[in-house]
């Protein structure tokens, strides 16, 4: 549970620090790619959610079962294997947009990506707003 919980905290981190560290150079550079689009996109500033997360805004949740709490509003993770783009809170129904957007795979609100090089960075623009816009009708949002 107290990994869990790391992943949902906010820390001081500078997310530039944390892409210019990491150690596979194409998944450095796709990342600082990413960072750019999305400070684009969320005219929000970048924060680190826990260890390797780089999340924009934040919004407020609680579940029927009284649960609630916080996470990133949108963001995107270069992990070791692939780039994970957060859309939070899901997908709507984002299939055509998911169909042009390339090689990938999805998961509840995670999206897949090998490289850059393997989607359509205009359709990924696409994808981010339509989850930008679905959680700022549904939650309280707030840009950090």
């Amino acid at each position: 549970m107290a990994k869990a919980q790391l992943k949902t905290t906010t820390t001081d981190a500078d997310p530039v620090a944390f892409i210019n560290a990491l150690a596979h150079e194409g998944r450095r550079l796709d990342a600082l790619r990413l960072l750019d689009l999305f400070n684009e996109i969320t005219g929000m500033r970048p924060r680190m959610w826990g260890a390797s997360i780089i999340g924009y805004g934040r919004y407020c949740y609680k579940y029927e079962s009284g649960h609630e709490g916080e996470f990133l509003m949108t963001g995107f993770s270069p992990r070791k294997a692939h780039q994970v783009v957060y859309i939070m809170p899901g997908y709507l129904d984002m299939a055509a947009d998911l169909k042009q957007l390339g090689k990938h795979r999805i998961g509840k609100s995670c999206l897949y990506i090998n490289k850059l090089a393997d989607i359509d960075l205009a359709v990924l623009e696409r994808i981010v707003k339509l989850g930008l816009e679905d959680i700022e009708a549904r939650y309280e949002t707030h840009d950090e």
